[in-house]
């Protein structure tokens, strides 16, 4: 039976709506930011006095909220990624809650990175007012560029390094390479290897420990009970020791003696409130590992917004210290960076920023880190998060620099990669009967066929999409040196539009 003309119309006039929405949807996101910045440019223009330079301050203010959107866009993912791929936060929760606690990093306990940054990095002769502006603005809108673009191809990237890239390649254009002090670039492209490696290894441990002493045991409730409430403890007392060190540095920097009774206090604290909920919510679990996973759901969330508050808190500097530098350097009339402090209203950008590019534009890198690397669940995504705070703060007391973002997805490596290693061999020990496992191989009665499939067997089993460790490892290695050349090239060209 043939459809009828009208019956044609309508199915024409449903894909046009169904086409006319889905471009809608598509649009909505750029279009969200678009306003933003718009607004970020009324809200410069209406705070900064009139005066000369005062029309790049609200340049920078555009750029700097554009910095903003992409830090959000792409950084965020590290914090809420395991959360969301072990289902213990839905996509709409993880946003909210990355968002809130982003911001209020940020607005509460900004850090000020923008005078490290320009003293340790650029080293040479001062540049005057109008040479230290130029190259701080592209510096910023070079390390904004690739961020999106890394961000567009699902790939985590440091912002931290993006900044120090366009850094170092706006202060060649400008100086020549005698003002960059290479080896403060040595001992930043050593955390390339330092950051994911320290942080897979005490991802793979801590999943160590849990195993051996959890989830391997016959009677996993009795062990999660003993064990569980010592490990929230030791959480919550690093957790405490990062938020004094890193979260809350702008507030308050305390010594390392009172560090450790913070982290001592809160250990006892965690290890008294948790036993009691711990037994409470084992009480009608059943004896598996599935289960037992559950009582590591609510830490792992809470870890993911101390978390999110320690980045908001360090990193709103990639987006809004360059700018502050502006401002400042405008305001001032010279380059002078020991002045360089951060207003609430610059914070306000970068804050408000973060918060959007996160909501916007987070899902798919959350969806990368959280679900594309390997399988997590809530005692994985438990480990991730703790082996980001161990990082931190051994790397600080070693004086390493290290990028969250590379420790986050090393994490994920790590559990990945371990989880494949128990995993396979596992497998070996079933397939080989328990009486020729010490004979020689050859001497074993295996056909070519079984063996194959043997391989085939052992091959399936890679728990960790090696696409992804080669893809993730190439952005990282190609961070610093594109933004480099990104920010000399835009240097160039911003020195021939300003005067």
């Amino acid at each position: 039976m043939t459809k009828s003309a009208l019956d044609k119309d309508l199915q024409r006039v449903s894909g046009l709506e169904n086409a006319t929405s889905d471009l809608a949807r598509r649009l909505a996101a750029p279009g969200i930011a678009l306003v933003f910045l718009l607004a970020a440019a009324v809200w410069a223009s209406s705070t900064v006095l009139d005066g000369p330079g005062s029309y790049l301050v609200v340049i920078a203010a555009v750029i700097a909220g554009y910095m903003a959107i992409n830090v959000g866009a792409n950084d965020v993912a590290n914090n809420m990624g395991p959360a969301v791929g072990s289902r213990a936060l839905t996509m709409t929760g993880a946003l909210i809650i990355a968002a809130i606690f982003e911001a209020a990093g940020a607005l509460l306990a900004g850090g000020d990175v923008v005078n490290t940054v320009a003293r340790d990095l650029l080293t040479g002769p001062q540049m005057d007012a109008s040479q230290f502006v130029t190259v701080m603005m592209a510096a910023l809108l070079a390390s904004a560029l690739w961020v999106n673009l890394a961000t567009y191809l699902g790939a985590p990237v440091s912002t931290t390094h993006a900044v120090v890239g366009g850094v170092v390649g706006a202060g060649i254009a400008a100086g020549g390479f005698g003002i960059v002090a290479w080896p403060m670039i040595g001992t930043i492209a050593a955390s390339w290897v330092i950051s994911p490696v320290l942080g897979g290894v005490f991802a793979a441990v801590i999943l160590a420990v849990i195993h051996r002493t959890i989830t391997s045991r016959i009677d996993k409730i009795s062990a999660a009970r003993v064990w569980v409430p010592i490990l929230v403890a030791a959480m919550t007392g690093i957790f405490a020791m990062y938020m004094a060190t890193k979260g809350l540095s702008r507030i308050w920097k305390p010594g390392l003696p009172m560090t450790l009774l913070i982290g001592l206090v809160f250990t006892a604290l965690g290890w008294i409130v948790t036993m009691p909920l711990v037994r409470q919510q084992s009480m009608y679990l059943e004896n598996r590992k599935k289960h037992v996973a559950t009582l590591f759901r609510f830490p792992l969330v809470v870890a993911a917004a101390l978390l999110s508050f320690a980045h908001g808190a360090n990193d709103v500097a990639n987006a809004v210290g360059p700018f502050a530098a502006i401002v400042t350097t405008i305001q001032s009339g010279h380059s002078e960076t020991a002045g360089i402090t951060l207003p609430l209203w610059v914070l306000a950008i970068g804050a408000v920023g973060i918060a959007l590019g996160l909501a916007l534009f987070g899902p798919r890198l959350i969806r990368t880190v959280g679900e594309q690397i390997t399988k997590l669940n809530e005692i994985r995504a438990y480990c991730v998060a703790l082996s980001a705070a161990i990082t931190v703060l051994a790397a600080s007391a070693l004086g390493l620099p290290v990028s969250s973002t590379h420790i986050a997805v090393g994490a994920v490596f790590g559990v990945g990669f371990l989880r494949e290693f128990q995993s396979q061999r596992d497998m070996i020990n079933v397939a080989v009967p328990v009486h020729a496992r010490f004979v020689d191989p050859e001497m074993l009665n295996t056909t070519p066929e079984e063996a194959l499939s043997s391989e085939r067997k052992l091959a399936r089993r890679r728990l960790v999409r090696r696409q992804h460790v080669l893809s993730i490892a190439a952005a990282w290695v190609v961070t610093v040196p594109l933004s480099a050349v990104l920010a000399a090239l835009l240097y160039l060209v911003l020195g021939l539009l300003l005067p």
